[in-house]
């Protein structure tokens, strides 16, 4: 496994982040389980999960497989980098009572006490703020964090699906206040696909010393081989990837790229989460495995290397926007 830092901190951490969300909902106990074993092996040391994770009636559950691991011992809490996030409504389905949700400082509070109980742990490494929340002032949300640091039970704090002006309007905040460093992480929907992050996102991550942490780095399975895997076995797309390719024009592009990786003997998934470990300003995308296969896949992408030719071609197919303000602007 590489390593990084993650963003200006001296926070080590791999190049690929496990992704926990399908434990609980997806993956048994016992499954996840096995998947964190192997992946702590094979030398990732950065979860990911968030307290909503669960869904539904089982809002919670993730973290507290991901806590039933930590307590079999064995180093296992001390050998992770935890990050978990808050935002999404933790209230039980028909109950309208507030403050359950969001990032007030009430929220905040309360929602740390019931993350770390559940993960069974006295400290979060990486306490994430899962979206923007525009009736809480940075304010109010620094000062919050500022205790929680203070007492201990979160060390760094990162964002998720922010715009790059709330980037910069948290940290300049932040830096106005003291205090807090400030956000040193960004998880952003970015794959070769979708890639209009690079156009404020990735270059406000990289301007304020965010690690950048992509999501669905296969774009829901589109950049899998999903083509391939309809001719060879006969698994029609589902979903999202059934919804896209029933565009001629994005089922045209699919085959493309699946056709570029072919001529060069490479696989469709494990060449996507290659292509953004080459990405400028990305820590690591987040990798969700159902199976201990496809933890395997994700594992071998990183020390894959995309020849020059490889490149270029996946720029032609999937140009994306350009940087801003060149992308909107003469």
């Amino acid at each position: 496994m590489k390593y990084t830092q993650l963003g200006r901190t001296g926070l080590k951490v791999s190049r690929l982040v496990l992704g926990t969300m399908n434990f609980g909902p997806q993956t048994d106990e016992a499954d996840s389980h096995a998947i964190m074993d192997a992946a702590l092996d094979a030398g990732i040391n950065y979860f990911d999960t968030a307290n909503v994770y669960g869904w539904g009636e089982n809002k919670g559950r993730t973290e507290s497989i991901i806590g039933n691991w930590f307590a079999k011992g064995g180093d296992r809490r001390e050998r992770t980098v935890l990050a978990t996030k808050v935002y999404g409504n933790m209230g039980t389905e028909g109950d309208p009572w507030p403050n359950q949700d969001k990032l007030s400082a009430l929220n905040i509070r309360r929602a740390v006490e019931a993350s770390l109980k559940r993960l069974q742990t006295d400290y979060i490494d990486v306490y994430q703020f899962h979206h923007v929340d525009r009736s809480t002032p940075f304010e109010e949300i620094w000062q919050a964090i500022d205790v929680l640091v203070r007492q201990g039970k979160i060390l760094y704090v990162g964002s998720s699906n922010f715009p790059g002006y709330k980037i910069a309007q948290a940290n300049e905040i932040a830096a106005r206040r003291g205090g807090t460093i400030g956000l040193v992480s960004e998880q952003c929907l970015y794959n070769l696909a979708e890639r209009r992050a690079e156009m404020e996102v990735i270059p406000a991550a990289e301007e304020y010393g965010l690690g950048v942490i992509p999501w669905s780095p296969l774009h829901g399975g589109l950049l899998g081989g999903v083509i391939k895997k309809e001719v060879e076995g006969g698994r029609r797309a589902s979903g999202r990837s059934a919804d896209a390719l029933a565009n001629t024009a994005v089922r045209t592009q699919i085959q493309a790229y699946e056709d570029l990786l072919e001529k060069h003997g490479l696989e469709p998934g494990e060449a996507a989460l290659a292509w953004l470990l080459t990405r400028p300003g990305v820590t690591g995308p987040i990798v969700g495995p159902r199976t201990a296969e496809q933890l395997a896949s994700a594992l071998r992408a990183v020390e894959l290397e995309l020849s020059q030719e490889v490149l270029e071609g996946l720029d032609e197919i999937f140009p994306g926007p350009g940087p801003s303000p060149e992308a909107f602007a003469w």
